[in-house]
């Protein structure tokens, strides 16, 4: 059997494991069911996929993220190491070949989701597979108090049923005690070698702010800090705005959200990851498996939802080893909005039982039916349709989403058609005059024989690979053609595609997830009320607050967060000092409080603090402008 570390050379080019990696590699490669905890960069994926190398047969991969799958199957693929990912879109003899392929081709990994193992097909290739581990990737998810709760993962315990004798490894970055204790429950796991490595980050300060002016406040902290950021916010419109903001003041910035095209994310992805651009401003969308190490700042704009997206988010910083920062900003308006957010839109029973009947009146389909119905969903119009409150529906689609009463699959489709206006002398006529639309309206013509006569649905990639030119250029040209008058054209938008897994019950199918929609309720509300607890509680060191929260004991202070640092009292000589700093700044003229800020390396609070005294005794005065002058100029 090959060595563990002369694999991780082969394929990944290191030459030493990160902490407990070793461990965890060789208790799976003992039989052992194995559970692992390590936080954000800790190198989980490794933990299986070596151990899958070095023994002969698949790896079965267990995640309920579609891009995470596919991007670790184009990683594996780009190492000359064989791995296929199972996603939705597939057709049946599609899946029928690609099972074929994972028994007699020689694969090392399959990626699926949990759903995909309710399948009787995908059960029976399983069975004739030579499978030599099973992962289960963000193994929180089968625990009904983890974080992101999936019914769905308890189909996992199917593997167990179909390979008896193969040991089964799971992973995680965020878990309680509580939910390790429920997964390897959950798992069946007989004497499992349990392995948890400190979430404590030494070279990470933990930092919570009050700002009023949560702009001026990142222009500081990026403009004295250079290096590659992430700024999370809650809405795609703030993604843009900041953007916006931050370019506006001479700092790159690019932004991610969940509504731009496949395209769009690529692009802006690797712009920020080459470090053409050094901020990326985005949702919670952007992040999962995302691995830049000389990240140096993650700031939150907006409250997380919890402590243990908190935690992976902030995690994303100083994977490299050096000092970095994760930054909170709060105000007064931000605990009514978190609240707003996440606990006034969530929805109860009888609201899920009320959305699910509306969804299958929208989609026509009877008592009894509807299974494995597939149609492209067009959120918006279905809530104008029945006048709902469109979070307080997203968050009921997601609830049948997780508990497998629908499947949401979000993917950005665009449908556009066509009709000519304009026939015969005409077109050439035209054509003559704007010879660059030549080849889209030869195009056209020749692909579609009916679109003079009635509307006819274009395929765009299609198109444009006749015209030679991309899908922006030939949307551009179709709107010159619209706006010429030659051609009616119309353009139809949905990232959403829902399919029906089971036949319409109505109250039957939501009264079967009652219990769990409730559960769910609570367990948002408490995590909601943990994030408000950590960022008003300025008296204990806020990385003990983060890892009592997952249950680690006996914790020092890290002497680095925003509460260490507030607690380490300044020498009176540094408050004189500062005194004359100020002074000597405005003997040079008049100044406001935040560009003596900008040119002293200290708190704004501690200036205000110096200000006010100065005030008092008379050595400074406040002009009509709202600056600060010397008394005596």
């Amino acid at each position: 059997m090959q060595n563990p570390i002369n694999t991780l050379e082969q394929y990944w080019n290191y030459t030493e494991f990160k902490p407990l990696q070793e461990e965890i590699i060789n208790s799976v490669l003992e039989g052992e069911d194995t559970f692992a905890l390590l936080p954000t960069g800790g190198g989980k994926s490794i933990c299986f996929q070596i151990p899958a190398l070095i023994k002969e047969g698949i790896c079965i991969v267990i995640s309920p993220l579609v891009a995470l799958m596919k991007d670790q199957v184009q990683t594996l693929n780009d190492k000359g190491i064989k791995a296929l990912a199972l996603t939705s879109g597939i057709s049946y003899n599609q899946l029928d070949t690609l099972l074929d392929n994972c028994i007699y081709g020689n694969y090392k990994f399959l990626y699926l989701s949990p759903e995909r193992l309710q399948q009787e097909l995908v059960q029976d290739r399983i069975k004739q597979m030579h499978v030599n581990l099973i992962a289960v990737d963000e193994a929180h998810c089968i625990s009904q108090w983890g974080n992101d709760f999936r019914p769905a993962y308890k189909n996992i315990q199917i593997l167990r049923q179909l390979q008896p004798n193969t040991n089964v490894i799971a992973l995680t970055a965020s878990a309680t005690a509580a939910v390790v204790d429920d997964i390897i429950n959950e798992l069946d796991f007989i004497n499992p070698k349990v392995f948890k490595q400190s979430f404590a980050r030494p070279n990470l300060s933990y930092e919570v702010y009050d700002e009023n002016d949560k702009f001026y406040r990142i222009i500081r902290i990026l403009k004295n800090d250079e290096y590659s950021a992430i700024i999370y916010v809650r809405s795609r419109k703030l993604t843009l705005e900041i953007s916006k903001h931050l370019i506006s003041k001479e700092i790159s910035s690019t932004f991610y959200h969940g509504g731009l095209s496949n395209k769009e994310k690529d692009e802006h992805l690797n712009e920020w990851l080459n470090n053409q651009k050094q901020v990326m401003v985005a949702t919670s969308a952007f992040g999962m498996g995302i691995d830049k190490p000389d990240v140096k700042t993650v700031i939150h704009f907006n409250l997380p939802e919890s402590i243990e997206s908190y935690f992976q988010e902030a995690g994303r910083a100083g994977r490299n080893g050096e000092m970095s920062r994760a930054i909170i900003l709060k105000n007064k308006s931000d605990e009514q909005l978190v609240k707003n957010q996440f606990l006034n839109v969530l929805p109860n029973v009888d609201f899920v039982k009320q959305v699910y009947k509306k969804l299958c009146s929208y989609f026509q389909i009877a008592y009894g039916e509807g299974e494995n119905f597939s149609q492209d969903f067009n959120f918006n119009a279905f809530c104008k349709t029945y006048n709902f409150n469109s979070v307080l529906s997203y968050n009921a689609l997601q609830i049948l989403d997780r508990t497998s009463v629908i499947s949401l699959s979000k993917q950005f489709n665009r449908s556009t058609t066509v009709q000519f206006l304009v026939k015969g002398n005409d077109i050439f006529n035209y054509v003559d005059k704007n010879q660059s639309l030549e080849l889209v309206i030869k195009s056209l013509l020749r692909t579609y024989g009916g679109v003079f006569d009635h509307i006819t649905k274009i395929n765009i990639l299609l198109i444009a690979n006749k015209a030679s030119i991309d899908e922006d250029e030939l949307i551009q040209s179709l709107k010159k053609l619209e706006q010429d008058g030659v051609i009616v054209l119309n353009q139809t938008k949905t990232d959403v595609q829902i399919t029906f897994i089971e036949p319409r019950e109505d109250d039957k199918t939501i009264n079967r997830i009652s219990k769990f929609i409730e559960q769910q309720n609570l367990l948002k509300y408490k995590q909601v009320h943990a994030v408000l607890g950590y960022i008003k509680n300025d008296n204990k060191c806020r990385s003990i607050q983060l890892l009592e929260y997952f249950g680690e004991e006996h914790l020092k202070n890290c002497g680095n967060c925003s509460v260490c640092n507030a607690n380490t009292k300044q020498p009176a000589n540094d408050k004189n000092l500062l005194k004359k700093q100020i002074i000597e700044i405005l003997q040079s003229g008049d100044h406001s409080s935040r560009k003596i800020a900008e040119t002293l390396v200290c708190s704004e609070s501690d200036i205000l603090n110096i200000l006010k005294e100065l005030l008092e005794y008379n050595i400074i005065s406040v002009t009509n402008k709202n600056t600060y002058k010397l008394a005596h100029l």
